[in-house]
Formats: C-alpha cells, structure tokens, sequence
C-alpha cells in the first residue's frame, strides 16, 4: 500500500489522519517539523506528503520549495494543511509546487478523497512508463515530461500548476480516448472536491491558453459534445 508522510507539529493531528490512513489500508510515517520531514524524504520518499504550513524551523512553504527544486522529488505529490485561510497563503503554496490545499479544520473523508485522486494521477504516469517505456509524451511542438513535471512548447518551458499538469497527463496518456468530465473530476480532484463539473471545464481552459496556438479552435485538447474531452491523436 503507497505510503504517506504526514507532517505537523500537533499530536492531535498527527493521531487523527494517521487513525484516518491506517483505517483505510495505508502505511503512514511522521514528522513534526520541517527539518526532519526533508531528512525523511531523502533517506525514503514517501508516496505523497500531507504538509503542514506552519511548522517549526522552517515552515510547509520553505519545504515544499525545497522539494520542488530537487529532481527526485519533483514530483512528489505534496497536500498543504494549515489554519491559515488567507487567500495569499493558499496561493503562494500552489505557485512554489503544492497539489493541493486543505484548510483545518477538515473532514477526514475529504482528505482520503484528495489523497487518493493525487495517488491515482502518480499511477498514471507509471503506467504510461511501463506501457511505452517513455517518460516524455510528444505532440508536434509540444513535450510534455511526465517525471519533471514540466510542460515545454516549441522549446519553451511552460508554467503549469499542479492540477493543470496532471489533468493533461490523464488526456495525454490515452490519446482520442474521451474522457467524461465526472472521471475527470474523480481522478484528479477527488469525488468530494467540487460540486459540479465547471471545475474540469476552467481548467480545460486555461490549459488551452497556455498549449494551444488558437485557444478558440484547440487542436490538442478536443472537446467531445455532451460527453467530454479528449486529447487528439496525431496522425502517422
């Protein structure tokens, strides 16, 4: 079972997800400040790490910036948890690399929710390795590596966050495969993340704007009436 990292510097909280975890069948480790989680990971990366922001030593953001700037843990899928509801702090931790935020207190469901729409999205990438052999997925101009998680478009690195860049991943994995928005939705949000589907929709979007040489005609992210999305294939 994949293992997590859960760091906070309240007992009360580390018992709690552990409990959380555990039930549901995962192995959990911990840390209880910033310093040793960053020993911890170097000596055995985790499967995802649930990362508090305000920490001892050097807080959940310096963290995260440090694991976004290493290599091996590049892609290491990172849930920031705080007190802290100010927009600013929720931004800054997803512009340094974070997957995903969640604000105390929380409901534990939601977080085994998150936590395994960010595991499933780390899957897709091992099984796009093990079927092609490949980390890199191309199309035409566009690369996409699926273990630096970086975009680049004509040579150019693109800036994509998180959630943008796993939700490409999931069309790009499977080219002309449409996907609904509601197994979009799940696979990379969680069924408790959102109410409806417009999520998936924005972020279509955005995506378009940063990929597609004509947002309002996307050749690469296809819509499918009715139905979904899809990434297209190219021709041979």
């Amino acid at each position: 079972m994949p293992r997590i990292l859960i760091v906070d510097d309240e007992e009360a909280i580390l018992d709690l997800i552990t409990y959380n975890l555990q039930k549901d069948g995962f192995q959990t480790e911990r840390a209880v400040n910033g310093w040793e989680a960053l020993e911890k990971i170097a000596a055995n990366p985790p499967d995802l790490v649930i990362l508090d922001l305000m920490l001892p030593g050097i807080d959940g953001l310096e963290v995260c910036r440090r694991l976004r700037n290493n290599l091996k843990t590049r892609g290491l899928p990172i849930i920031m948890l705080t007190a802290r509801v100010e927009e600013v702090d929720k931004v800054l931790g997803l512009e340094l690399g974070a997957n995903d935020y969640v604000t105390k207190p929380f409901s534990p469901r939601e977080l085994l929710a998150r936590i395994k729409a960010h595991l499933r999205a780390r899957q897709t990438q091992y099984q796009l390795k093990a079927r092609t052999g490949e980390t890199v997925i191309q199309h035409g101009g566009l690369s996409l590596d699926t273990e630096k998680y970086q975009v680049n478009k004509n040579d150019r690195l693109l800036e994509l966050p998180p959630k943008e860049f796993e939700l490409l991943l999931l069309l790009a994995s499977q080219p002309g495969k449409v996907f609904r928005r509601e197994e979009m939705l799940n696979r990379i949000w969680g069924y408790d993340y959102a109410a409806d589907t417009r999520t998936v929709d924005v972020h279509i979007r955005y995506l378009r704007q940063k990929i597609e040489d004509d947002p309002n005609n996307p050749t690469i992210l296809v819509t499918v009436r009715g139905v979904g999305y899809k990434f297209k294939e190219q021709r041979q």
